[in-house]
Formats: C-alpha cells, sequence, structure tokens
C-alpha cells in the first residue's frame, strides 16, 4: 500500500538481527517499514532506522500489501499468519508473505497451500548468511514458492541481497537452508577445531588464519568467522541458540529419511553445552571457546 508520500509500506514482523537488516535495506531504497516485535527495545531499534513500529500484528496487516517475517519457528509462524488478531484475521489481509525464518519443510509448506487456497502468495525465502552478511548484502536468498509471488517480490528480495536464487516450488527455500546451515555450521566448528590445534602447536594464529585463507582448505567461514574467533569477540551476529535450533530441525528431518548424520550430532552436542553454560546468546563463533575447554 502506498503512503500520502507515495512510497510503499512494507511489512516485518521481527526485528532482531536478520529482521533490522532487512529493514535497512528497504528503507535506503525508498520503501517504508511498518514492522512490529514483542521486544519493544526491538521496536526502538526501527525507529531509529526510519521505520514506523506498531503496537499489533494486525496494524502491519492493515498498512502492508507485502510482508516480511523474520522469526525463530515455524509455530510462531502459523500463529502470526493464522492465530487470532494474525495477518489473516482482517478484512483484507497482505497479498504476498515473504518468509525469512528456518523453519520445517513440510510444516512451510502445509501452510503455503493453505495460503494458497487464500489468494495469498507465500514465499519460504531463507537466507544464508549472518546479520552482517545480510547488511553487507552479501547473504543468499533461497526462495521456494510459485512462479507468480516470487515474481511479485522480485523487487524487495533484490533490494535486501544481490544474490537471489528460486530454489523450486514452497518448502524448497526450507529444505536449502537446512542442508545448507548443516555444512556452514561444521565449516565454523572444524575452522575453531584447526585455530585451537594450532594454537596448541604453537603456532602463531593471525598467520596461520592468513595462510588458511590461500591453501585448499579455505572456507567463507574464515572470512566472516575467523577474526572474530581470534580476538574472542562473541558479538552476535547469528546466535548459537538460533543455530543449535537449526541443528534440531535438522536431525529430526534426518531421522524422518532414515539417514544418520554423526558430525552434526557432534556439533549438536557442542552447541548443548555451550547453552548449558550460559553461553546460548554469544555468536556462532564461540564453538572455538567449546573446543577450548574440552581436555583430555
Amino acid at each position: 500500500m502506498s503512503t500520502s508520500t507515495g512510497r510503499e509500506d512494507i511489512g516485518l514482523i521481527g526485528i532482531g538481527l536478520v529482521g533490522s537488516a532487512i529493514a535497512e535495506h528497504l528503507l535506503a531504497r525508498g520503501y517504508g517499514v511498518v514492522g512490529y516485535d514483542i521486544d519493544p527495545a526491538c521496536c526502538d531499534v526501527l525507529s531509529k532506522l526510519g521505520g514506523e513500529p506498531v503496537s499489533a500484528v494486525s496494524q502491519v496487516a492493515k498498512r502492508a500489501d507485502r510482508v516480511f517475517l523474520s522469526l525463530l519457528t515455524t509455530e510462531t509462524v502459523r500463529e502470526v499468519v493464522e492465530g487470532d488478531a494474525g495477518l489473516l484475521d482482517t478484512p483484507d489481509p497482505p497479498r504476498h508473505i515473504i518468509d525469512t525464518t528456518t523453519g520445517t519443510p513440510d510444516e512451510t509448506i502445509a501452510l503455503a497451500e493453505r495460503l494458497a487456497g487464500r489468494g495469498v502468495g507465500f514465499l519460504d525465502a531463507t537466507i544464508s548468511g549472518s546479520s552482517q552478511q545480510i547488511r553487507d548484502r552479501e547473504a543468499l536468498f533461497m526462495v521456494g514458492g510459485r512462479d507468480e509471488p516470487v515474481a511479485a517480490c522480485r523487487d524487495l528480495l533484490d533490494a535486501v541481497s544481490e544474490k537471489v536464487i528460486h530454489v523450486g516450488p514452497p518448502g524448497s527455500g526450507s529444505k536449502a537452508k537446512l542442508a545448507s546451515n548443516l555444512i556452514l555450521g561444521l565449516n565454523r566448528l572444524v575452522l575453531a577445531e584447526g585455530l585451537v590445534f594450532a594454537e596448541k602447536l604453537g603456532l602463531d594464529l593471525p598467520s596461520f588464519l592468513s595462510l588458511l585463507k590461500q591453501s585448499p582448505a579455505y572456507s567463507v567461514a574464515m572470512d566472516v568467522k575467523g577474526e572474530k574467533m581470534l580476538n574472542s569477540d562473541f558479538t552476535a551476529q547469528a546466535r548459537v541458540s538460533q543455530h543449535n535450533k537449526d541443528l534440531r530441525i535438522i536431525l529430526d528431518c534426518a531421522d524422518e529419511v532414515l539417514q544418520e548424520l554423526p558430525l552434526a550430532q557432534i556439533h549438536h552436542q557442542i552447541l548443548e553445552q555451550l547453552i548449558s553454560d550460559g553461553d546460548g546468546d554469544l555468536d556462532c563463533s564461540a564453538v572455538i571457546k567449546a573446543i577450548r575447554d574440552r581436555k583430555k
């Protein structure tokens, strides 16, 4: 919907690390952003960015034809979309919903089908990359959905990232995100283990990290998390607790298809220990802390 200034208001529900990065790009490209979050501090962040926080999901629905969701779980997505005072509980619901949540594929597919029956386009537009990578427009949108809503929302996806790939029908974005997150998380864990091993051998870690980036062992994790690991800078860009949530979904999906994921199980145990130690809100680079703490 257009405002009196002629710019379109885009809805945003969930204004955390990812949501606020999305808002920055939309505002910078001339869209209005009308947002809601249960945390007043997150609403304050949107206000400071130049967006307009509102006090209920239903108010977002009244103001925006296209709405981004950046939430923690599929259960929360269902409640926000279909619950009392949710996006659909209004005479004029949004025409398109872009869900960046890493959720359960089967439930995502079922939700997309229900929404299609009501004439609402739904995209599971999951994002591979940290909130900082989103801010740098280096993250990747992996989009599941029908062709029509993808085309209708392409301008918004392009506003947030230079890399947007339509990977298939509804649910495909969720599936791709889980598989890529499995690999990404293990890359971080392997980097942490290698750095700790090099440190114990007496190597200079900054020099060794520089060497790694020129070796066949290279991964993007070295660019994104290497310095954070070296400096024990665990300021959150992607939280331990959030990736552990994703790992639980990954392991549940693996059980459903009768596939053992031994490395993912080890990673899950390590993240569970970090959370048990009170470090769940730290950045995922904190896995190096967990490796350092493991002694024979």
